[in-house]
């Protein structure tokens, strides 16, 4: 069994948690992506979060909400995905970059939009009254 290790950033906003859908793919996913040789959780997330919205995180905000698995979107029968959830602030102004096309504040009534990990999280926070 392979495990995708990736990290996600959880900004939520109205009830609604911020979720990107990178350039020719249909689904939306919680900001985020894989660390690169040598970072840790803080150094590869503020990383990511720049390079797909162009804002920077907050890092002393830091605070990690969990690690959910699931099987990888668009990858063969039991490649997981594990996913650690950190929510923080943020500085600047949130726009699209590099292979992000789009982003949009969902509700949970949107799950059908989302991969397979991110409906867990979606779950988790509903169960915390966090998301609508």
């Amino acid at each position: 069994m392979k495990i995708i290790d990736k990290l996600a950033w959880i900004e939520i906003e109205n009830k609604s948690i911020l979720s990107t859908r990178s350039l020719g793919k249909q689904r939306y996913y919680i900001p985020g992506g894989k660390r690169e040789e040598g970072e840790n959780d803080e150094q590869a997330l503020c990383r990511e979060i720049w390079e797909e919205l162009s804002v920077e995180l907050d890092v002393p905000t830091l605070k990690f909400v969990g690690t959910f698995e699931a099987q990888a979107d668009s990858h063969p029968d039991g490649v997981l995905v594990k996913m650690t959830c950190y929510m923080a602030n943020y500085k600047g102004t949130l726009k699209e970059c590099s292979e992000i096309e789009d982003f949009r504040w969902l509700k949970y009534a949107d799950k059908d939009k989302i991969s397979e990990v991110d409906k867990l999280i979606f779950d988790f926070l509903k169960e915390q009254d966090l998301i609508d």
